[in-house]
């Protein structure tokens, strides 16, 4: 099949999504096949051949044998973006919740502002998830809790809805950015997943942005850092039951949508609080921490890390989509059987393919923001 012809199954995919959410898998798929047959005979609607492929008529195309108007595909998808900031116990007193909200908000403007240029829903996510990152008031990057050996060790997952494509890290250290790096997995490895020391050694040799360990750490444990050591370049500084940032969630992540219906999503975290060394959760896990598939939905998911991987929470929220539940109600779905079948607490934001999204959660509050090309951003926790 040719690139166009990819392309035209791939948009009339996304048109059968937005017309209907119990448009049946198998009566789809056997449409694509038919076009795909005729269209690799390179025959016209009359059956004739045509040696010369330049000259030949356009050829036949799902909506020609469907009998629909060619120009109902001429649907522009509205850019939308999604971020949540960690289920948790979220003290409902104080700043803390506020300003992990707040966080969110600038995550989310990020993110449309991407797309709103022309970024994909890839882009969109990573530029979304490095500024949750970044906050030190949240559970990635600088701000991640500490283990029990006093390190810092941090996962990422990055999935593309388009392509499949996925790059995840886990257990890595000195990176402020995990989600940039799972990108470069994704992009730039032939494997999907690296861990540990064979993430640090693959980041050093594409030249990927290093830092300290007190880059890490929030501004009272930056504190408490230098008045224990005036060594700033030592790879841990704590040990035994190290002193924690004042964080309330667990997991950051986002899920987008381009106007070219692409999906995408992205999840990162510091861990557990006082973690085994080396112990990895869900967020890394494709199917866990993160799923998009461009068929269906994307989502990312937050909270106790072995009762979501138990479930696979955010491949079940797509599935949940896939047989007819909005996502709003697939959230809720699925966080009903972490509940029922592991006893398990966390949270998830999704969006599918016709750009419908969903919020849930079990905790007592999940810092959130969704962000619509034209609309107002909207945020809550």
């Amino acid at each position: 099949m040719s690139n166009i012809t990819r392309g035209k199954v791939s948009a009339i995919h996304v048109f059968f999504r937005r017309l209907s959410t119990r448009a049946s898998d198998r009566l789809l798929k056997l449409l694509i096949t038919k076009c795909a047959s005729v269209s690799n005979t390179g025959k016209s609607l009359s059956g004739s051949g045509c040696p010369n492929q330049n000259a030949c008529p356009p050829r036949v195309g799902l909506l020609d044998l469907l009998g629909y108007d060619h120009t109902l595909m001429n649907v522009s998808l509205i850019p939308m973006i999604v971020v949540h900031g960690g289920a948790g116990s979220w003290p409902s007193s104080g700043t803390l919740k506020e300003r992990a909200v707040k966080a969110c908000r600038a995550a989310a403007a990020e993110g449309l502002a991407v797309l709103n240029k022309g970024g994909t829903a890839l882009d969109a996510v990573e530029a979304a998830v490095r500024i949750l990152e970044d906050s030190p008031m949240l559970d990635a990057g600088r701000g991640s809790f500490l283990n029990s050996a006093g390190d810092i060790e941090m996962d990422a997952l990055i999935m593309d809805g388009a392509t499949m494509d996925l790059g995840a890290v886990a257990a890595v250290q000195l990176v402020l950015n995990p989600i940039s790096l799972a990108r470069k997995v994704m992009t730039d490895c032939e494997h999907n997943f690296l861990v540990s020391k064979g993430a640090q050694i693959f980041a050093d040799s594409i030249g990927f942005p290093r830092c300290t360990f007190f880059d890490l750490l929030d501004e009272d444990m930056q504190t408490e850092y230098l008045l224990k050591s005036e060594d700033l370049n030592a790879d841990r500084k704590f040990s035994g039951e190290a002193v924690q940032p004042e964080v309330a969630g667990d997991t950051v992540g986002a899920v987008a949508l381009d106007s070219s219906g692409n999906l995408a999503s992205g999840t990162s975290t510091g861990g557990t609080k006082g973690k085994k060394p080396g112990r990895v959760g869900d967020s890394p896990l494709v199917g866990s921490g993160a799923y998009a598939d461009n068929w269906h939905a994307a989502a990312s998911a937050t909270g106790s890390g072995e009762a979501l991987m138990k479930v696979l929470i955010s491949k079940r929220v797509c599935d949940f989509v896939a047989e007819g539940l909005s996502t709003q109600k697939a959230c809720e779905a699925a966080i009903d059987v972490l509940h029922e079948r592991v006893d398990g607490h966390g949270g998830l934001v999704a969006i599918d393919v016709r750009g419908r999204i969903g919020v849930a959660y079990n905790t007592a509050a999940m810092p959130f923001a969704y962000a619509v090309a034209g609309e107002d951003l909207v945020s809550g926790s």
